[in-house]
């Protein structure tokens, strides 16, 4: 079982998100008030923190412009302990006491460098984020378990 190590919305896209420490999902929108909320396949995007966190050991080297942290490549969850790799499309996750995601997409297209590409200097996302609907709504916070059902 994992844990939800940074829930971050933003207001608009193309921005890193900003750090909350609780939302609301909504059952086929995704977060409440986030900027990509919505999109009928990318309602809510995960990321791990362990992979953050080797992109802030190599950040010298990539010449970031802004501190790498969570939600800085525009995730809205940041998951710790779960293995996001190890899922596929259609895996199902609980998030907090009731809300349910289901995956629905991983990785994603980059077709020309996004403006996180240009501060971080390299986007994880393509390569280490997924996606999910949101099943079941459900009111979660930093901390909550998340794990796969």
């Amino acid at each position: 079982m994992g844990k939800i190590h940074s829930i971050n919305i933003s207001k608009a896209k193309g921005v890193p998100k900003e750090p909350a420490q609780k939302a609301l999902l909504v059952k086929h929108h995704g977060i409440k008030d986030d900027a990509h909320a919505g999109t009928p396949i990318r309602q809510v995007s995960l990321l791990d923190i362990e992979s953050i966190r080797l992109q802030i050991a190599d950040a010298k080297t990539k010449k970031a412009t802004v501190q790498i942290r969570p939600g800085i490549y525009a995730e809205n969850l940041t998951t710790e302990g779960l293995d996001l790799a190890a899922l596929k499309i259609g895996d199902k996750l609980r998030a907090g006491p009731t809300a349910v995601l289901q995956i629905s997409k991983i990785g994603k297209e980059c077709h020309s460098h996004c403006a996180i590409y240009h501060q971080v200097g390299d986007c994880i996302m393509p390569r280490k984020g997924i996606f999910a609907e949101v099943l079941e709504d459900g009111p979660i916070e930093v901390g909550d378990p998340i794990e796969k059902v």
